[in-house]
């Protein structure tokens, strides 16, 4: 084992549930393989830890912009890592000072997808490395023709762009043989309400609330399709989840979906339209051989989302440092 130390910043831990504390442990666990790490939500916190501290990656330009700022004061570039969320790359980084700074004292740069290397100026794309993140493989399962069964799985709070689901399962509440199970947390007063008038409504609909992980992972593998509206993402778990569980997938055409779907894909429509995302989820029930195409573009995509292809990308991040 080498012996370096690397210090991972999240600004969520496992109480959140999300993302970045999925991505986190993922990335302790993979390099902890290969060097001493640790996870912690603000850098430094404790000066015996912190002072053997080689590496740091921070998740997220904006939100660990301080512990980015402390190390960059005591050890300048030196094992700098940033890598960037969804919110960084799509709006933090073109509007915040304070992700910017963190853009230019980073060492190296992660993006989580392909694309993501479009939204960063030429001196910042310099340093930039992919990370493809990864993900078990589940067996695929049979499942039911006689009704189609779509599940969502994103905290509701604006940037996942719940609204679109809402609206889509409103224009079919009239079919009996399309259901939807919405997972995740109430973030959001408004949309929290906007979920339970919608489900008051619609027979089709279920908002079913926050699950474990291992609840969700189930609930997308039994699932006939899972349906991503979002407005931005650096490269959604959800999605790998999804692709590495014989479930395809019906999203947005944002670049972090195309980045990781790829640009050929059947699955996309319109960020923010509800009717788009309907006729699509009536096409996987009533279009022969529809959802089987999905499926296999889907399969194609898997193998960049092994655990193998993540850390090789890890370590060329640590060795360029």
């Amino acid at each position: 084992m080498d012996s370096k130390h690397i210090v991972i910043v999240s600004p969520a831990l496992s109480d959140a549930n999300n993302g970045n504390w999925q991505t986190a442990k993922r990335w302790a666990d993979l390099l902890g393989k290969h060097y001493r790490t640790r996870i912690t939500q603000a850098w430094p916190d404790g000066a015996a830890q912190s002072m053997s501290d080689n590496i740091l990656i921070a998740l997220h330009a904006r939100r660990s912009a301080a512990s980015v700022t402390a190390w960059h004061a005591q050890r300048g570039q030196a094992g700098l890592v940033v890598a960037l969320t969804g919110t960084d790359l799509y709006r933090d980084i073109h509007t915040d000072t304070q992700a910017q700074q963190s853009l230019d004292a980073a060492h190296a740069l992660i993006v989580l997808q392909p694309l993501g290397l479009n939204e960063l100026q030429p001196q910042h794309r310099a340093k930039a490395h992919v990370v493809l993140q990864s993900t078990t493989t589940r067996k695929t399962l049979h499942k039911s023709t006689q009704r189609l069964r779509a599940v969502m799985v994103g905290h509701l709070r604006d940037e996942k762009s719940p609204q679109t689901l809402f609206a889509a399962a409103r224009l079919l509440q009239a079919r009996e043989d399309i259901f939807i199970d919405h997972i995740g947390a109430g973030l959001d007063a408004q949309l929290t309400q906007d979920a339970l008038d919608t489900a008051a409504v619609c027979a089709n609909y279920t908002w079913v609330g926050a699950l474990q992980h291992a609840q969700t992972r189930a609930k997308i593998q039994r699932a006939h399709i899972l349906v991503h509206t979002s407005k931005m993402e650096g490269g959604a778990h959800v999605v790998m989840e999804a692709v590495c569980s014989g479930t395809p997938v019906i999203a947005s055409d944002i670049p972090g979906n195309v980045g990781m779907l790829g640009e050929g894909y059947h699955g996309y429509f319109p960020v923010g339209d509800a009717r788009a995302l309907a006729l699509l989820l009536e096409r996987c029930k009533d279009e022969a051989g529809f959802i089987d195409d999905l499926q296999r573009q889907c399969a194609l995509r898997a193998p960049l989302f092994a655990s193998e292809a993540e850390l090789a990308a890890l370590l060329r991040v640590t060795q360029s440092l």
